[in-house]
């Protein structure tokens, strides 16, 4: 495999010590590790001042660009006023303003809003809060979740028992839940001829038998909205939304909406739930909530919801669930920022003519004999690499062609980091349409390296 340059006494210091996350530390024996100064707009620069495009967001989360001058200043200005401050008993400014904005913006009936620090602390939350629920109305039975195939909720325990991508759950599988897993309306498995709206409605009703099945045992269905991510992009029709709604309040199970990687905007739209124009009872978010910034997610739930925990101590009904810097003042602040961009600037308008230059870049790969698909939902593109198109018949995974793709970013301006051999696309909002060009004709060129 070609290589960067020789490490610097950074890389060398990192190898040392530290140990990186979703990384076999082994590889980088071979696999540079890129040592990050400073960040500037949709680029990253190294140490060395090689310049990369960040075509990933840096995982999904920098959606207004790396030094962002508004986030700086409103984190600045905070961290001059109230750094930190225990958020059981006491309450600030930036978290108030910030659950009022996030109320006003998401979709109706969401009224209530719970703070945690990341997108699988808020997966947690909603999954204890749902079965609390049910706990609490006298249906202790409910113990159990429905969740898609191939979808991915984030990896502490709660979080990965109800996902379903192998290379994360496979491991831990002995100190799981076990989910019941309903089939994806993921489009790529559209049976020759079927439309994805026909995808969605086989897919509901499978998910319908299975409810009239379990719906006893259940208390809520867990889906990311229109992209299942990090399962490798995979996306589906608003439809599906829809009947997944009609089909929990029939049930009468919980409708849980994982937008932490599909939310503020990275679908076309501020939620990808407005798209069916549907409220789930849980509406997890993080990433872009603080536009790349700092930690911080929100769980937002209904009034229905938090009045059944609402009683006198003694009736033991309370929500027992902490977080050392729940509500913590810095993050609330740029989020709150981050939700002022969104209303100051036509930012869902620009992203529509981003969104369209990177479909026609990437149109012609669709006749490419080794891609099977060309799929995106907004700012979300996504390449399928395979050893046959015919057959989709997948590459060896030994073979990693994606890494090779991967490390063709890397030599030519460009961070790339593909899901197994899906060559995928998220940058930030700040991207221009050069940047766009200069992001996929690196990619191009990367995949047919890895093809060859």
């Amino acid at each position: 495999m070609n290589t960067l340059p020789a490490a610097d006494a950074l890389v060398r210091r990192d190898l040392s010590l530290l140990w990186h996350p979703c990384t076999q530390m082994h590889d980088h024996q071979t696999v540079p590790m890129v040592p990050i100064a400073r960040g500037e707009g949709a680029w990253l620069i190294d140490t060395q001042g090689r310049r990369y495009l960040d075509g990933i967001s840096s995982w999904w989360t920098n959606i207004f660009g790396h030094a962002n001058p508004r986030l700086v200043a409103a984190l600045a200005e905070q961290a001059n006023t109230l750094e930190h401050v225990i958020f059981a008993g006491f309450t600030h400014e930036p978290a108030v303003a910030l659950a009022e904005e996030l109320v006003r913006v998401t979709p109706p009936g969401l009224d209530r809003v719970f703070l945690a620090d990341n997108g699988s602390a808020a997966i947690e939350v909603a999954l204890k809060m749902s079965f609390h629920y049910w706990l609490n109305q006298g249906h202790g039975e409910k113990t159990r979740f429905i969740a898609l195939t191939g979808s991915y909720h984030g990896e502490t325990l709660g979080a990965l028992s109800v996902s379903d991508v192998a290379l994360y759950r496979k491991t831990y599988a002995p100190l799981l839940l076990t989910p019941i897993l309903a089939p994806s309306a993921d489009t790529y498995e559209a049976q020759p001829g079927e439309s994805a709206t026909e995808v969605a409605a086989r897919r509901l009703e499978e998910l319908r038998q299975l409810l009239e099945q379990h719906a006893h045992e259940v208390c809520a269905v867990i889906v990311e909205p229109l992209v299942q991510c990090a399962g490798g992009m995979r996306m589906y029709h608003p439809d599906y939304l829809a009947g997944l709604r009609r089909l929990c309040d029939a049930y009468n199970v919980h409708f849980i909406a994982d937008e932490i990687a599909v939310g503020f905007g990275r679908t076309g739209t501020l939620f990808a739930c407005e798209q069916a124009d549907v409220s789930p009872d849980f509406m997890c978010l993080s990433k872009g909530l603080t536009g790349g910034f700092l930690p911080l997610s929100a769980v937002l739930t209904t009034m229905q919801v938090y009045e059944a925990f609402y009683a006198e101590y003694s009736a033991g009904k309370a929500f027992l669930h902490s977080h050392s810097y729940t509500g913590n003042p810095l993050a609330c602040r740029v989020a709150l920022e981050t939700l002022r961009i969104f209303r100051d600037e036509p930012v869902l308008e620009r992203n529509q003519i981003l969104s369209a230059h990177l479909a026609k870049r990437l149109a012609p790969l669709r006749d490419h004999p080794n891609v099977a698909d060309v799929r995106q939902t907004g700012m979300i593109a996504a390449v399928e690499l395979v050893a046959d198109k015919a057959t989709r018949t997948p590459f060896p995974s030994t073979d990693r062609r994606g890494l090779r793709v991967y490390l063709h970013g890397l030599e030519h301006g460009a961070l790339l980091r593909p899901l197994g051999d899906v060559i995928y696309f998220m940058p930030p909002y700040v991207v221009t349409t050069d940047e766009i060009d200069h992001l996929v004709d690196t990619a191009i060129a990367g995949m047919e390296r890895a093809v060859a």
